[in-house]
């Protein structure tokens, strides 16, 4: 069981870390994706930001369990409300936030799986 937690926080963290980059420096495949959800540019830094602490909060709940755990249901969080936005002005392009979303709930699966709800 240690060596899935391992791997699939370890893929969660970097998927996620790598949206963090790109959300961070300005990218243009996420700033259509916020004009495509109606979102204000000037969010850009706020979720690279969320999605950052995210991934960082994924690599220590190593340590820190708790902080894993919380990081990864913020992580669920943050994808649950992408989701609404797609929803919001009737996307259903949902690929690729199928793919973070199942790595996010599978990293929360293997944390609770392998810690509990320490």
């Amino acid at each position: 069981m240690f060596i899935t937690y391992v791997t699939v926080t370890i893929l969660a963290a970097l998927f996620t870390g790598s949206a963090a980059v790109f959300y961070l420096m300005g990218h243009d495949y996420p700033k259509a994706q916020m004009k495509m959800k109606r979102l204000p540019l000037s969010w850009g830094p706020m979720l690279g930001g969320l999605l950052a602490a995210g991934s960082l909060g994924l690599v220590a709940g190593f340590a820190v369990p708790l902080l894993g755990l919380l990081a990864a249901i913020g992580l669920e969080l943050y994808f649950i409300g992408a989701f609404i936005a797609h929803l919001r002005v009737g996307s259903r392009k949902l690929v690729g936030w199928a793919v973070f979303f199942v790595t996010e709930s599978a990293a929360l699966a293997v944390h609770l799986g392998y810690h509990g709800l320490s």
